[in-house]
C-alpha cells in the first residue's frame, strides 16, 4: 500500500540497506513476488521445502508446502521478529485478541514453545460513531519515519520520551496531533542478561506515567446529529434525481443542473463500488441470484475479450469509429498494462510529441497500430511478459502481448466491472437480480422486504428506491452525485469548533492499535473516498458564499455607498466577450438593488460592476488591480490561510484571474468547509476573525488542569458599522425569502453559494449563515458536493439550527430515512 519514498523506504530495510540510495536498480524495482521470493530464500528466512534429488542431494524450495495465505503469515512474523534483531528480551506480537482456547494452548505447552508467552495489554478503544473518525484519527504501529521524527530532540537519559518500534502512536487526527501529551512515559527496569538471553540479575526500576487526558470543543450530540442529517439529506437529492428509465433513453445530461440519474446506474454502482462483491459470484456458496448472474457475466466477459482479441489482431478501423463498448475495453487494456503489477507498459517512458501517440490520442489509429509503436520505441517491456520461446519476432512479439492482455483480463476486476455495466445496460442483467444479489451476499439482512418485490407488488425500481429511501443503501455505498458532504458549526464569540463532520466516514475502531487490512483495503477501493475528510481537505469554489467579501471590499474602497442602487441588466458588458451574465437572465432582471438588496437577490450583474470598479486605474479595467484589493479583504476573514483548525487542512486559494468574476466566488478561488467557517464566523461577529480550535483542556490523569486551550484571535477587521450593519442586512433579508426558513421561528441569517465545477455533473451546494441574527451564538458552514442547488445546503442547515437551539424534537430532524429536498419528489 505504500507508494513513493514510504515504498522505496520499506524495500531498503527488506534488503538490508541503511539508505534508499543503496538501493540497487532490481530491488528498486521489485514487486510484492519479488519480495515475497527473498524473504523465503535459504539466505534469508528459508520458508519452503527441502526436495530429495533421489542421488543424496538435496534443492532447497522457497515457499514450497504453504498456503499463500500461510505462507504471509510465516514472512510476516520473521519479519516482524527482524526488526528487532531476534533479540529474546524485546517481544515481538504474533496475535492480537485472541480466544481462551488459543490461551489455554499456550499456557499448557509453553516447555516446548519456547520464548512464547500470553500477555495482556491496553488498547485504545473508540465511541461506536462514524461521525467521529476525522476529528479522533486512529492508533497504530509506529514507522521507522515517525520513530525518528518522534524521537527527535529527546535528551539520552533514563527518563526521556523514547519511542521503539514497538510502540503504537497517533497516526491520524488529534490522535497524531496530540500523540506526545496523550503517550505517557513507559515504565523501565534494567535487566543483566546471560550469553543466552537467560535474565541473572535486575537493576533500576521507573514506574509508569499516564498520558494526559484531552478534552475537546465538540459538542458529541451535535456532531452525531449533523452526520444523520447530512447523509439523510444526500440520499433525499439522490432519490429526487432517480428515473426509471436507461441511460441509453436518458441521453447525455442537460446542463449541470438538470441531470437525472437513470436507474441502470444505480444498479451498476452497486457493482462499480463493491457493495455487490463480484468475487463471491463464483463462491460455492453462491446463492441462485449470484449462480445466474455469474454464468451471464462470463459468457459476455468471453465474448467481450474475443471481440477485442479479434480487433488487436485483424482490425483496422481508427479508435474513434470503434462500438462504444469496444472502445471502453480498449481503453482499459491500455490502462491495465500502464498500471498492473508487472509494469508491462511505462508509460514515462511515452513521447507524447511521438506522430503515432498523438494520432491514437485523437482517435484516429487503430490500437494495434499503437501498440506496435510501444513496443518498437521500448514503452513496452515484453521481457515482463511470460513466453515459452526465447527468440521472438515483432509479430511473435506482438501475439504474445495480445495473450497476455488476454489472460490479464478474464481475472481483472476492473475489466469486469466494465463488463458489468453493459450488462445491466443492455438488460442482461436485469433490475430484480440486483435487488436480491445484496441478500444472498449477506450484505442486507432483513430477507422479509423481498416478498413484495417477488410477488409482483412492486418493480425493481422502486424497491431500489426503498432501500434508498431506508437508508439500507446509503449515498456512500452508491457513490453517485451527490454522496458527499461537510458541515462545520463554530461559537460565534470564541471561534471554538462545536463540529466538524465529513460525510462519509469509517470505522476508526477496526484501525485502533493494529489496522484491519482488509477493511482498509476496501476503503481505499470505495469511490466515495470514506478516509478523506471533506470538511478540512476538500476545496471547492466558494461561489455566492464569497459576496459578502466583496461587499466589504466594495463599501471600504468606496466605490459605492451602502445606499447606492444599481441596475441590473442582465449581460455584464464593459469587459468584453464572452459577457458574464447574471443567473437571473434572460428570463428576467434584479432592478435596481443596493448593497443589501444585492446580498438577498445574490444578484452577480451588482457585484460584476463592484468587482470591476475596484478594478479601474486611469479609468481602464485592470483585472489584475481588482485582484489585488479583493485579496486585502479576503486576507481579513482569514481565506488566505488555514484555519488554525489543528487536524490535517489544505491550503486555501484566492483567485489570481479575473476581477470581474472573482468578485462573484467564481475566477478560480478554492476553499475548504472548514475555511468558509472561519470567514462566516468573523463576519457573524462583526470582525474578530478567530484562529479555530479543537482543543478545551488538557488535564493530568487526576484531573488537574495541565493547560486551558483558547483559540487565538488572527486578526480583527477594522471597518465601519454601516459596513456590517448592509451586510447583515443583505443576509437577513436572503434567508427570510429563502423557501428552507419559510416559517422559522428564529431570525437567522446567511448566504446561498452554487458552484459549477462540470459540465456534466451536478453544481456544489454551500450555504453559510449565523443565529441568532441580533445576537449570534454560532456559525454554520454547510457544503453538499455535487449536490445540485444551495437550497439543498440551506436546508441542512437550517435543521442544524432547529437541532442546536431545539426548535423541533429530535425525532422530527433524525428521521433515520431520507429527506427529500423540500420542493421535490421521488421521480417516477
Amino acid at each position: 500500500t505504500y507508494e513513493g519514498t514510504r515504498q522505496l523506504r520499506f524495500l531498503a530495510d527488506i534488503y538490508g540497506h541503511n539508505s534508499i540510495e543503496d538501493l540497487k536498480a532490481r530491488e528498486r524495482g521489485a514487486g510484492a513476488s519479488d519480495v515475497v521470493s527473498y524473504l523465503c530464500g535459504r539466505e534469508k528466512f528459508g520458508i519452503g521445502e527441502y526436495r530429495d534429488n533421489g542421488d543424496g542431494s538435496f534443492d532447497f524450495m522457497p515457499e514450497a508446502g504453504y498456503s499463500r495465505e500461510k505462507l504471509l503469515k510465516m514472512i510476516c512474523i520473521r519479519y516482524n521478529l527482524s526488526l528487532n534483531s531476534f533479540q529474546k528480551y524485546i517481544s515481538t506480537t504474533v496475535a492480537t485478541d485472541v480466544n481462551e482456547r488459543t490461551v489455554a494452548e499456550v499456557m499448557e505447552k509453553k516447555d516446548v514453545l519456547q520464548g512464547v508467552d500470553i500477555a495482556e495489554d491496553t488498547v485504545r478503544s473508540y465511541i461506536d460513531d462514524p461521525s467521529f473518525s476525522h476529528v479522533l484519527g486512529y492508533t497504530g504501529k509506529i514507522s521507522e519515519e515517525e520513530l525518528v521524527e518522534l524521537n527527535s530532540g529527546t535528551l539520552d537519559s533514563e527518563d526521556s520520551e523514547h519511542y521503539e518500534l514497538n510502540d503504537m502512536v497517533g497516526k491520524s487526527g488529534i490522535e497524531q496531533v496530540m500523540e506526545r501529551k496523550l503517550q505517557g512515559k513507559k515504565g523501565r527496569q534494567t535487566i543483566f542478561v546471560d550469553n543466552l538471553g537467560r535474565v541473572t540479575d535486575t537493576g533500576k526500576k521507573t514506574d509508569p506515567v499516564a498520558g494526559s487526558d484531552l478534552y475537546l470543543t465538540i459538542d458529541a450530540d451535535l456532531q452525531k446529529a449533523i452526520y444523520s442529517i447530512l447523509e439523510q439529506k444526500i440520499a433525499g437529492i439522490l432519490l429526487s434525481k432517480i428515473r426509471d428509465v436507461s441511460s441509453y433513453e436518458a441521453g447525455e445530461p442537460h446542463g449541470s443542473a438538470n441531470i437525472i440519474i437513470p436507474i441502470d446506474k444505480v444498479y451498476f454502482a452497486l457493482f462499480d463500488n463493491n457493495f455487490i462483491d463480484i468475487s463471491h459470484l463464483s463462491s460455492p456458496d453462491a446463492g441462485p441470484y449470484e449462480e445466474q448472474v455469474y454464468r451471464t457475466f462470463t459468457d459476455k466477459r468471453d465474448r467481450a475479450i474475443s471481440s477485442l482479441e479479434a480487433d488487436l489482431m485483424d482490425g483496422d478501423r481508427a479508435f474513434k469509429d470503434l462500438p462504444e463498448e469496444l472502445k471502453s475495453y480498449e481503453s482499459y487494456a491500455v490502462v491495465m498494462l500502464q498500471n498492473g503489477a508487472d509494469n508491462v507498459f511505462d508509460k514515462n517512458k511515452v513521447d507524447q510529441t511521438n506522430p503515432v501517440y498523438t494520432a491514437w490520442r485523437a482517435g484516429e489509429l487503430p490500437l494495434k497500430t499503437y501498440l506496435l509503436e510501444a513496443i518498437a520505441q521500448g514503452w513496452i517491456d515484453t521481457t515482463r511478459i511470460e513466453s515459452d520461446e526465447k527468440y521472438l519476432d515483432s509479430d511473435e512479439i506482438y501475439s504474445t502481448l495480445v495473450e497476455y492482455i488476454e489472460l490479464e483480463l478474464k481475472d481483472d476486476t476492473a475489466f469486469a466491472k466494465r463488463v458489468f455495466e453493459y450488462l445491466i445496460k443492455d438488460g442482461e442483467v436485469t433490475g430484480m437480480q440486483v435487488c436480491h444479489l445484496p441478500y444472498e451476499q449477506g450484505r442486507l439482512k432483513d430477507l422479509s422486504k423481498l416478498s413484495d418485490l417477488d410477488n409482483g407488488v412492486i418493480s425493481p425500481y422502486h424497491f431500489m428506491l426503498q432501500r434508498i429511501r431506508s437508508l439500507d443503501i446509503t449515498p456512500a455505498d452508491l457513490a453517485l452525485d451527490p454522496f458527499s458532504g461537510s458541515c462545520v458549526v463554530t461559537d460565534s464569540n470564541t471561534g471554538e469548533v462545536l463540529s466538524c463532520v465529513s460525510y462519509p466516514s469509517y470505522d476508526n475502531r477496526r484501525f485502533a492499535n493494529t489496522v484491519d487490512s482488509a477493511y482498509y483495503a476496501q476503503l481505499r477501493d470505495d469511490k466515495a473516498l470514506p478516509l478523506y475528510d471533506y470538511a478540512t481537505q476538500e476545496k471547492t469554489a466558494p461561489g455566492s458564499t464569497f459576496k459578502p467579501v466583496t461587499s466589504t471590499a466594495a463599501l471600504e474602497e468606496k466605490v459605492v455607498t451602502a445606499g447606492e442602487q444599481v441596475d441590473c441588466e442582465g449581460v455584464f458588458e464593459k469587459i468584453g466577450d464572452p459577457a458574464p451574465r447574471c443567473w437571473i437572465y434572460p428570463s428576467s432582471t434584479h432592478g435596481n438593488l443596493n448593497i443589501s438588496g444585492a446580498i438577498q437577490n445574490s444578484c452577480n450583474y451588482f457585484f460584476y460592476e463592484m468587482g470591476f470598479r475596484m478594478s479601474l486605474t486611469g479609468g481602464h479595467y485592470n483585472s489584475d488591480a481588482g485582484i489585488l484589493k479583493l485579496r486585502k479583504y479576503v486576507d481579513m476573514f482569514g481565506l488566505t490561510d488555514k484555519s488554525g483548525i489543528e487536524i490535517e487542512e489544505s491550503e486555501p486559494h484566492v483567485s489570481n484571474e479575473d476581477a470581474v468574476r472573482s468578485a462573484i466566488g467564481q475566477g478560480n478561488h478554492n476553499y475548504t468547509t472548514v475555511a468558509l467557517a472561519r470567514y462566516v464566523n468573523t463576519v457573524s461577529n462583526r470582525g474578530t476573525c478567530y484562529n479555530l480550535s479543537l482543543l478545551d483542556k488538557l488535564t493530568d490523569s487526576n484531573g488537574n488542569i495541565i493547560k486551558d486551550y483558547s483559540p487565538t484571535v488572527r486578526n480583527n477587521i477594522q471597518v465601519a458599522s454601516s459596513t456590517w450593519d448592509a451586510i447583515h442586512a443583505g443576509m437577513r433579508a436572503a434567508v427570510e425569502h429563502y423557501g428552507a426558513f419559510e416559517d422559522f421561528p428564529m431570525t437567522a441569517a446567511g448566504k446561498t453559494g452554487t458552484a459549477q465545477q462540470s459540465e456534466t455533473r451536478p453544481n456544489h451546494a454551500l450555504f453559510i449563515g449565523f443565529a441568532p441574527y441580533n445576537k449570534p451564538e454560532i456559525a454554520v458552514a454547510t457544503r453538499i458536493a455535487y449536490g445540485y442547488t444551495s437550497s439543498n445546503a440551506a436546508e441542512v442547515t437550517r435543521d442544524v439550527f432547529r437541532y442546536y437551539f431545539k426548535l423541533a424534537d429530535k425525532e422530527e430532524i433524525i428521521k433515520g430515512e431520507a429527506v427529500l429536498p423540500d420542493s421535490a419528489a421521488i421521480g417516477d
